[in-house]
């Protein structure tokens, strides 16, 4: 596929998702890292936080452990497929069809902001700004935790569960870079080797980084 110049057209994560759909959930919802990491989060959060979940895929784990435990969840994702699908499992958390980088924010206007695995197929520009502008949507003091896979990439192809993807991505100390440079303090962080349960799937890094706004 080429684009309109002739060159490689990127592909379009809406349509890697679509085509994942519920496969996504079952190679990755079992990562005792993530659960983890929610709680962690649920740890600091008052009674009823406003919590919006940038990626929320089929809404498992992450929108259905924060609804459940009886938080304002919002997530938004740009496959159709997976907001169906959230929206059908996690009746409990709102989920909207959206580009979290033309996403309107309000300042301060979010206890908690979730990023679980959502920025990879973004360039490293569109990473920088997009957090950024979550960590202002976040009210000073609130929480954002950020999880990638911390590889040192910058718009390479890549074969994801048997798809073609393009990927970017930084090594560790440039992502904890990136956070800090959103206005964002690195409460903790954690590091684990992960593999998918997907036949076509290989072990993994990922990279957990629980911060606080400024």
């Amino acid at each position: 596929m080429t684009d309109a110049h002739g060159g490689t057209a990127r592909p379009r994560p809406e349509a890697l998702f679509d085509a994942l759909g519920a496969d996504y959930e079952k190679a990755f919802a079992g990562s005792e890292a993530h659960h983890a990491s929610l709680a962690w989060l649920l740890d600091r959060l008052e009674p009823g936080s406003r919590i919006l979940d940038v990626g929320s895929g089929t809404g498992r784990p992450t929108a259905e452990v924060l609804a459940g435990a009886g938080h304002d969840v919002l997530g938004v994702d740009v496959s159709p497929v997976m907001v169906e699908l959230a929206s059908r499992q996690v009746p409990g958390a709102r989920f909207r069809l959206a580009d979290a980088r033309e996403l309107p924010l309000e300042e301060a206007s979010f206890d908690a902001v979730t990023v679980y695995f959502s920025l990879l197929q973004m360039t490293r520009e569109e990473q920088t700004g997009l957090v950024r502008r979550l960590a202002r949507a976040v009210r000073p003091g609130g929480t954002v935790v950020l999880a990638t896979v911390p590889v040192d990439v910058d718009d390479v192809p890549h074969a994801f569960m048997g798809h073609p993807v393009r990927v970017s991505s930084f090594a560790a100390a440039g992502f904890e870079e990136l956070a800090r440079g959103a206005g964002l303090t690195v409460v903790e962080e954690r590091s684990v080797l992960f593999t998918p349960a997907h036949p076509e799937a290989a072990p993994e890094p990922h990279l957990y980084l629980h911060c606080a706004r400024d």
